[in-house]
C-alpha cells in the first residue's frame, strides 16, 4: 500500500509547508495504527494530529469532544476546506441525525464529531458497528480519569466502542495531564501498549508573575500600563466582567467584556473587536478562549484563582502563542485563598439538593419518567430558580455535576442559524410546485439561494428570503412549517437562547445513579488542586516555570531566570552555579543543625562571606530557613516546594 503523503495533504488543506514540533510523529505513530497518547499544550495544534491522517486514510476518523461549540467550529472550519464533516450532538432533531448518519453511512463524510454521551445510544452503537472506521479519536481525553480536572463519566464508555470496531487506533489528545492522569487514560482506553508523545509544557518566552496585593484594581491599572499590547484579564465571576470593563474604559483603555450570558451577537461582536485589535483588552470569564487563536497575545492576567493548576495553565498560555515575550500575571489577596476554598464546597451540593433539583426539573418541563431524550429546552435558570425557589447559584452547581455524570447538558446561549433539508426527491418536489403554484415561488428561490439541500442540511436566512419576495418574515416561517408538515423538507428555526437537553431519558430522582464513594473521592481529587493552586501562589522560593512543569511531571532542572521568583533571585548577583553550591552546602549543615551565622561562615570553606550572607538572606526571606534564638535551621519542605 503506499505511503500516504502527509505533507502535501497540509500544504493543500492547510497551506503550511512544515508541522509544529511533535505533530509529525503522532500522525506517524497513528499511520502505523499504533494506540497513541499525545500531549500537547495548548495552541499546540491538536486537531491536525487527527485531521491530517484522517484524510490519508481511508474510511470515517470518529472525533469525541464534549464541546458542542468546539465541534461546530470545526465542522464549519472543514467543510470551508472542502471537507465533508458533520456533528451529533445532544439537541439535534431525529431527521438532522438520520440525515448526519446516512451520510457517513453511505456518503463520503471523512468525520464524525459527536459527544460521550452519544455512546450510551444503543442506536448509535449499531450505527458504529456499520461505519467503515479508521480512527477513534478521543478529544480533552483528560476527562476520561477521575484524578483529572473535568472527569466525565461518560467517557468510560468509549472503552466498550473499541469492542464494537476492532484494530481501529485510537488517538487520546490532551493539553493538560499529570503523570497519574496519564497512565489511567492509557488503561482507562485500554491501550494495547503504553505510548505516549509529550511535548514539553515549558514556555519560554511566558514569564509567570503572581503578586499578593489588595489593591488589585490600581495593580491592573499598573501592570496594564507597563505591559503593551494585547491582553485578556480572566475574573470569576460576570459582574466583574463589567466592572473591570468599566474601570479601564475610565482609564482610557479600549477594552470589551465577554461571559456566557451575553447574546451570541453581543459576544461574537466583542470577539471580533477584540481579535481585529480594535479593542486592546478582553475581559472575561473562563467562557472566553476555548478555539481563540490569537497569536499576539502579550498580557494574560488573572483577578481571581482558577479552581486548578490544569485551568490556570491553559488560560496562561493564550499569551505569548508568536513565540515573543509574553506576561502571564495572577493578582491575587488573602480573600481570594477563603473564596476558592468555599467554591469547593458550592461546586459539590449535597446529594439530596442535586435529586431534587433534578426532580423540579422534570416538573418544570412536563417531562414524564422515561422521555425527553435528546430534547432541547430553551431554559432561563432565573426564572427555574424562583419558581422552586432555589439559589440561582445551586441551581448551576447542580446543573453542571449532573452534566458530568451523563444526565443532561447545559449549554450556553449559542447562535444556532436556521437550517433546512429537502427531503422530497426533485421529481415529488417538481409534482408539488405545478400542484400548489402559491408555493412555487418559495421553492424556486431556495433552490436558487442554496446548493446540497438534497443531501445534507443547509444553514438558511429567512429574512433574506422574505426580503425578495417581498413578504413579512413570519410569513417564510409559516410556510417553511406548513412545508415540513408535509414531510417534503425539514426545517430547523434558528435558536440563541441558552439550552437544557436531558442526555438520556428523564428518571426518577430516587433512581439518580450517584454513588457516595465517587461523590467523595471526587471531592478529594478536587481538594488536592485546589490545594496545589493555593501552593503555588503562596510560594516565594520555587521558580514558577519549574513548578508548574513539575506538577505535570516534567523536570527543568535550571530555573527560568523571567518569573516573579527568579527575578528577586537575581537581584543577589551570584550566578546559578555559585548560589546551587552556597545552598546545598547550608542545607547540609542546617539540615539537622542549628547554628548562628558566625559559625556558619566559619564552617563553609572556600565562598566569601558576603556571598554567603547574600544566600542566606534569600533563603531566609524565602522561607527555605527558620530562625530561632538566633539560631538558623533548614526547614523542613512539603514535596511540592522541593
Amino acid at each position: 500500500m503506499r505511503t500516504p503523503d502527509i505533507k502535501q495533504i497540509l500544504i493543500r488543506h492547510w497551506g503550511f509547508i512544515t508541522f509544529r514540533p511533535l505533530q509529525e510523529d503522532i500522525i506517524n505513530e497513528v499511520l502505523k495504527r499504533n494506540d497513541t497518547l499525545a500531549l500537547l499544550p495548548t495552541g499546540g495544534g491538536k486537531s491536525l494530529c487527527f485531521q491530517v491522517p484522517g484524510l490519508a486514510m481511508d474510511g470515517l476518523t470518529l472525533v469525541i469532544t464534549p464541546l458542542i461549540a468546539l465541534m461546530r467550529d470545526q465542522v464549519e472550519n472543514l467543510k470551508k476546506k472542502g471537507i465533508k464533516a458533520a456533528a451529533l450532538h445532544s439537541g439535534m432533531n431525529r431527521h438532522e441525525i438520520e440525515v448526519a448518519t446516512d451520510n457517513c453511512l453511505y456518503g463520503d463524510t471523512k468525520f464524525l464529531y459527536v459527544s460521550p454521551e452519544r455512546l450510551q445510544s444503543k442506536d448509535f452503537r449499531e450505527i458504529i458497528k456499520k461505519m467503515r472506521l479508521s480512527l477513534l479519536t478521543v478529544d480533552e481525553a483528560h476527562c476520561i480519569s477521575q484524578w483529572g480536572y473535568d472527569f466525565r463519566p461518560p467517557y468510560l464508555k468509549i472503552a466498550e466502542v473499541r469492542e464494537l470496531v476492532p484494530g481501529v487506533p485510537v488517538l487520546a489528545l490532551t493539553a493538560t495531564a499529570t503523570p497519574e492522569v496519564v497512565s489511567d487514560i492509557q488503561e482507562k482506553l485500554q491501550f494495547k501498549k503504553k505510548n505516549h508523545i509529550r511535548g514539553s509544557f515549558d514556555r519560554k518566552n511566558l514569564a509567570y508573575v503572581v503578586i499578593k496585593n489588595e489593591d488589585k484594581a490600581n495593580q491592573l491599572l499598573r501592570i496594564l500600563k507597563n505591559v503593551p499590547g494585547t491582553a485578556i484579564i480572566y475574573v470569576r465571576n460576570r459582574r466583574k466582567t463589567r466592572e473591570i470593563q468599566e474601570l479601564l474604559k475610565r482609564n482610557k483603555i479600549s477594552c470589551g467584556y465577554y461571559h456566557a450570558g451575553r447574546t451570541p451577537a453581543e459576544r461574537n461582536k466583542e470577539q471580533e473587536l477584540w481579535m481585529k485589535g480594535s479593542n486592546r483588552v478582553m475581559v472575561a470569564t473562563n467562557a472566553f478562549g476555548m478555539g481563540i487563536d490569537k497569536p499576539n497575545v502579550r498580557l494574560v492576567v488573572h483577578m481571581d484563582l482558577p479552581d486548578s493548576l490544569e485551568a490556570y495553565f491553559q488560560e496562561a498560555g493564550r499569551a505569548g502563542r508568536d513565540e515573543k515575550y509574553a506576561y502571564a500575571v495572577l493578582i491575587f489577596d488573602d480573600t481570594d485563598i477563603e473564596q476558592i476554598k468555599n467554591n469547593l464546597e458550592i461546586s459539590f451540593p449535597p446529594l439530596a439538593q442535586i435529586k431534587s433539583v433534578y426532580q423540579a426539573l422534570g416538573n418544570y418541563f412536563q417531562l414524564a419518567v422515561g422521555s425527553g431524550r435528546d430534547v432541547a429546552f430553551d431554559f432561563d435558570i432565573a426564572d427555574f430558580s424562583s419558581n422552586y425557589n432555589f439559589k440561582p447559584l445551586t441551581v448551576f452547581n447542580v446543573l453542571k455535576f449532573l452534566e458530568k455524570e451523563g444526565y443532561l447538558l447545559l449549554t450556553e446561549a449559542i447562535d444556532n442559524p436556521s437550517k433546512l433539508f429537502i427531503q422530497a426527491d426533485k421529481n415529488d418536489l417538481y409534482r408539488f410546485q405545478v400542484e400548489n403554484p402559491k408555493f412555487d415561488k418559495i421553492i424556486k428561490l431556495i433552490l436558487r439561494s442554496y446548493s446540497g439541500l438534497f443531501s445534507d442540511f443547509v444553514k438558511i436566512n429567512e429574512n433574506q428570503l422574505a426580503r425578495i419576495l417581498g413578504v413579512e418574515v413570519h410569513a417564510v416561517e409559516k410556510a417553511l412549517q406548513y412545508l415540513t408538515g408535509l414531510d417534503l423538507i425539514t426545517y430547523v428555526p434558528r435558536k440563541n437562547k441558552p439550552q437544557l437537553i436531558f442526555t438520556i431519558e428523564r428518571i426518577d430522582a430516587s433512581d439518580l445513579s450517584i454513588s457516595k464513594e465517587n461523590y467523595k473521592d471526587r471531592k478529594a481529587a478536587a481538594q488536592k488542586r485546589i490545594s496545589s493552586m493555593i501552593s503555588y501562589v503562596e510560594t516565594k522560593h520555587v521558580c514558577r516555570s519549574q513548578y508548574l512543569l513539575r506538577y505535570f511531571g516534567e523536570r527543568q532542572n535550571k530555573r527560568c531566570g523571567r518569573c516573579d521568583v527568579c527575578r528577586e533571585r537575581n537581584k543577589i548577583e551570584l550566578n546559578d552555579f555559585e548560589f546551587d553550591q552556597i545552598s546545598e552546602s547550608l542545607e547540609k549543615l542546617l539540615w539537622s543543625n542549628a547554628l548562628n551565622i558566625y559559625e556558619l561562615i566559619g564552617q563553609l570553606k572556600g565562598f566569601k562571606a558576603e556571598k554567603v550572607i547574600k544566600v542566606l538572606q534569600w533563603l531566609r526571606e524565602n522561607d527555605k530557613i527558620i530562625e530561632h534564638e538566633n539560631k538558623l535551621q533548614w526547614k523542613k519542605q512539603t514535596s511540592m516546594d522541593l
